[in-house]
């Protein structure tokens, strides 16, 4: 078990070290807790947590590191993170001393997101609970790295933890000492495909889910000349298949290593429900926070200094799913939580103090902003517009932004406008995945006049209902020749071509419109309330046939 507590830098070292990270410059005992991960980012305004470990993505060279460490220094953060090799990296020695801001090095072909994604596994872990105060078998509870490394020193061997889809958890120290195939999985933080392929193939992956024992895995039937054999053991809690604990063996596990083996899975289960439960229960609090911040009254304030959000200006994105009515509810829930997580990732790479929560059936994010309200909502619709890139257009995902709040008491209206324009997006009355509520609002405004026309009873009246009485009696198309000379702003020629009607026989049922309807159409204000009611019976119509 680790004596270092799981915000140190010498923690994140001792778990990710060897593998993942190498200390070039600077002094993990004495550096400052860790209190965050953000992401450097040359071209955009940086706003890192407190005591941030900072992903320098991108960033080479002596003279750039140099001068990112200083600007660093003046942001109080605990370390920076550049791609390994560094070069000249003596030279950098002094400026780390100065700034006090430790240098790490990623290892060539680890992806930044996944060790973004594990170090906020590890600093997450003291949210959990009070690790000092409720242990498991003698491990912090939830502590997952610790665990694996307790295993590992039992069986003598390199451990991982993995989930159902074979996602890696956690990982033991000496990962060097596997074979080619575990640095892959470790750097992937997934097992590869191939190897995947290989234990279907072979029926492992059956054996482990219907076994109540270990299974022993023969080196995979790859080229790789170096692989090990791998002894495996699921991980369930009652019938519930939870994931599962591989071990890379030189040789055969001893009896008594066998049983340790068995009796540790029996561990995991506890730390992963654990981990699982402190982790809902986290996403529950903050969902609480959320919904504290959009309703307003006298504890969005508190909820916002809770989410380190009140001091500057806030924006509400909303999303939603387009209705598929052939999928089933479980699976567009599924859909919905995935989603949920995935945008929590991608706005706290972008603007780490940013806040998601899935509320009933819409995710809800608090975005910061900054600069002017125009640039604000473009920035926002490009974050918005990157995510739905890189999910893909068959989920159906559209995302509504609302207004800028300046001030905490004006965030339940940019939550309300982010609805409104949600619920254009959603109805196809645009044919845009995201759009802020200032590019929707007419529509916005439609939708709800026709909510307040239903609410109220209203029937169709005036010339409108004239036209289309006489048109059910007579199989006429006055309102169609009313809605198309309308749209066409009086091009009799435009209007005929888009009802494929000659342009004279077009100009006799606008005539009979005139009289039929009695409507001057010269009348400016008698357009318009022709207008808004064919508009209104427009999304009648849709709504009907949906």
């Amino acid at each position: 078990m680790s004596t270092y507590p799981a915000g140190s830098l010498s923690r994140v070292l001792e778990d990710l070290g060897s593998t993942l990270l190498d200390l070039v410059h600077g002094d993990a005992l004495a550096a400052r807790e860790i209190g965050g991960v953000g992401i450097h980012d040359p071209y955009d305004e940086q706003h890192y947590p407190a005591q941030a470990i900072v992903l320098g993505v991108g960033v080479h060279g002596t003279e750039d590191i140099a001068g990112l460490l200083r600007s660093l220094q003046g942001k109080k953060a605990t370390a920076l993170v550049v791609r390994a090799p560094v070069e000249d990296a003596d030279a950098l020695e002094p400026v780390v001393t100065e700034t006090g801001v430790a240098l790490l090095a990623l290892t060539r072909g680890a992806s930044w997101a996944q060790l973004a994604a594990m170090l906020r596994t590890l600093l997450s872990e003291e949210d959990v609970g009070d690790a000092g105060a409720h242990t498991l078998g003698g491990v912090p509870s939830g502590d997952l790295f610790a665990l694996a490394n307790a295993i590992a020193t039992l069986l003598d061997a390199p451990v991982t933890i993995e989930d159902r889809r074979s996602r890696v958890l956690a990982f033991s120290g000496r990962q060097d000492e596997a074979d080619s195939s575990r640095v892959e999985t470790i750097l992937a933080r997934q097992v590869p495909e191939r190897y995947l392929r290989i234990h279907e193939e072979d029926g492992v992956f059956r054996e482990l889910y219907l076994s109540d024992g270990l299974v022993h895995v023969p080196a995979a039937k790859t080229e790789d000349a170096d692989a090990l054999p791998r002894v495996a053991v699921a991980v369930r809690a009652g019938d519930e298949f939870l994931g599962s604990v591989w071990a890379a063996v030189r040789r055969p596990l001893t009896p008594e290593r066998e049983e340790a083996f068995l009796e540790s899975a029996k561990l995991v289960a506890l730390h992963m429900l654990r981990f699982r439960a402190g982790a809902d229960a986290e996403n529950r609090l903050r969902a609480g926070l959320v919904t504290t911040v959009l309703e307003g009254g006298a504890g969005a304030v508190e909820a916002l200094g809770r989410l380190d959000l009140v001091d500057e200006p806030t924006l509400v994105m909303a999303m939603g799913l387009v209705p598929d009515h052939d999928e089933d509810r479980a699976h567009i829930a599924a859909e919905r939580q995935r989603l949920a997580g995935a945008l929590a990732v991608h706005l706290t790479a972008v603007q780490p103090r940013s806040a998601v929560a899935l509320l009933g059936d819409t995710i809800y994010a608090l975005l910061p902003v900054s600069g002017d309200t125009a640039h604000a909502r473009e920035r926002a619709a490009h974050v918005a517009s990157n995510f739905l890139q890189r999910t893909g257009e068959r989920i159906g995902a559209v995302i509504g932004i609302g207004s800028v709040a300046q001030e905490p008491a004006a965030l339940p209206r940019s939550r309300t406008n982010a609805d409104r324009a949600l619920r254009v997006l959603l109805s196809g009355r645009s044919s845009q995945r995201v759009a802020p509520i200032s590019e929707v609002y007419v529509d916005a405004l439609m939708l709800e006049m026709r909510d307040l026309a239903i609410a109220n009873r209203d029937e169709l009246s005036g010339p409108l209902a004239l036209l289309a009485a006489y048109d059910a009696q007579h199989n006429a198309h006055l309102v169609e020749t009313l809605r198309a000379w309308l749209d066409a702003f009086g091009d009799v020629i435009a209007a005929s071509a888009s009802v494929y009607v000659h342009p004279n026989t077009f100009r006799y049922r606008l005539r009979r419109v005139a009289e039929v309807g009695r409507i001057d159409l010269q009348d400016p204000s008698a357009r318009f309330a022709a207008m808004v009611q064919l508009r209104l019976i427009t999304i009648a119509d849709r709504s009907s046939a949906e």
